[in-house]
């Protein structure tokens, strides 16, 4: 069982920068990939990052070079680094957590880009 809290999200202008938290509490260790998903007004959810027990990570093409994914392991916690915001980037966000086929998700974070 693992629990997700996001926090971090907020409004920011155009070419921002924002850092998404996500907290993890459960079964850390057993944990294969965890990723950060996205939900634009009207639009499916989708992937934006993530990244696997082994460090191996992989982004939408969408923001490659703009965002990074990270965790801590000593303190249970996931990253995503987001720079050089665009107004496309607003949704809301979504800590996800993998272990073998039951996925773990949080309660989401606003993120909006505008001026």
């Amino acid at each position: 069982q693992v629990q997700l809290v996001e926090s971090g999200g907020g409004l920011v202008q155009p070419g921002g920068s924002l850092r998404l938290s996500c907290a993890v509490s459960g079964s850390w260790f057993s944990i294969y990939t965890m990723g950060w998903y996205r939900q634009a007004p009207g639009k499916q959810r989708e992937l934006a990052a993530f990244i696997t027990r082994g460090g191996n990570t992989d982004y939408a093409d969408s923001v490659k070079g703009r965002f990074t994914i990270s965790v801590n392991n000593a303190k249970n916690m996931v990253y995503l680094q987001m720079n050089s915001l665009k107004p496309e980037d607003t949704a809301v966000y979504y800590c996800h957590a993998a272990i073998a086929t039951t996925q773990y998700w949080g309660q989401g974070t606003q993120v909006t880009v505008s001026s």
